[in-house]
């Protein structure tokens, strides 16, 4: 696992945590971040994924 792969993870899980923060504070604010902070997790890595792919392509 990369540095890269490592902060998507540790941002996902930051994002997860702070959803289930603002859904238990009854702060939609903190919601929607947590649920933003997860979705740039997803789309990140599947920009990494992409990469690789395309790594792997040029090798083949």
């Amino acid at each position: 696992m990369n540095r890269d792969q490592v902060e998507r993870a540790l941002k996902s899980k930051a994002g997860k945590t702070q959803q289930k923060a603002g859904k238990t504070a009854s702060s939609s604010d903190q919601h929607a971040k947590g649920v933003a902070k997860q979705s740039e997790a997803r789309m990140l890595k599947a920009f990494d994924d992409m990469k690789a792919a395309l790594r792997n392509s040029r090798h083949s």
